[in-house]
């Protein structure tokens, strides 16, 4: 009998793996199809706060399946990143190891107003961004333990996934690294008369870096097609923003340059 076998047949467990069967009389009575391509019309919970620009409508249309695909991407986020926890715990995934959960609605909610002709760059949380560009569980995990079928050949490990086919261009682990190196993308996108966009990813411990104020000037002063994505987790490296940050207001980093929150 399997582990998981024994863990379910005992009285814990089952109370755990069995789905609950106490739903309310309105709960009976409400019919949902989680397939369903009826619109739903729905508003944010929280509001934007915009710098230098209007902010958009927080009233949004979308559709059941489209919220369970946002679901289900989300959930197997979790998931791989679970997994990936354990292994690097047992010692199977080796070096460095910096995980995205509960970063994932960012990655799921970005990927779905673009497309894969749009570039990406992001830090070393960077699992659940390949996901999104196209990437595969087999790629990640075989990137992850040094296998030759990973996305890098197995080189790079967990900061160093890449995908070019799918308009990724990587984790960096150098802290701050890819801002100036998205915004080089985007000049590419320019140059080339591109109509598309480059998103540079970064934590609010790279918020303060140098290089963040280099590129957003230039990329302000050439009018390139770049968007700086602060993810902010509260915490660069174990540093709570607090105490790393004189103004966490990230959005509004360097003051002339249209900022939403």
């Amino acid at each position: 009998m399997s582990l998981l076998s024994r863990f379910a047949s005992s009285h814990f467990g089952s109370n755990i793996l069995k789905p609950t069967s106490i739903l309310s009389s309105s709960q009976r009575r409400r019919s949902f199809s989680s397939s369903s391509d009826e619109t739903l019309t729905i508003e944010t919970s929280i509001p934007f706060t915009s710098h230098n620009c209007e902010p958009p409508s927080r009233t949004v249309e979308t559709t059941a399946s489209e919220l369970m695909s946002f679901f289900r991407d989300m959930v197997l986020m979790r998931r791989m990143e679970i997994a990936a926890d354990s292994l690097y715990k047992a010692k199977l995934i080796r070096g460095f190891c910096h995980l995205y959960d509960g970063q994932e609605a960012v990655a799921v909610g970005m990927e779905s107003a673009i497309t894969r002709k749009d570039c990406v760059i992001t830090a070393y949380r960077d699992h659940c961004t390949f996901l999104c560009r196209g990437g595969t569980l087999i790629e990640v995990f075989s990137e992850l333990m040094g296998r030759r079928d990973g996305c890098s050949k197995g080189k790079g490990g967990s900061m160093h996934f890449y995908r070019k086919e799918g308009g990724f261009y990587g984790g960096h682990g150098i802290v701050g690294a890819q801002i100036p190196l998205g915004v080089g993308l985007a000049f590419g996108q320019k140059y080339s008369k591109d109509p598309n966009v480059t998103f540079s990813l970064y934590g609010d411990g790279a918020a303060n870096q140098g290089q963040l104020f280099e590129a957003l000037n230039i990329a302000a002063l050439w009018d390139l097609p770049a968007i700086l994505v602060c993810e902010n987790n509260h915490y660069g490296m174990g540093t709570a923003e607090w105490r790393s940050a004189k103004s966490p207001a990230y959005y509004k980093r360097g003051d002339y340059a249209p900022g939403l929150k």
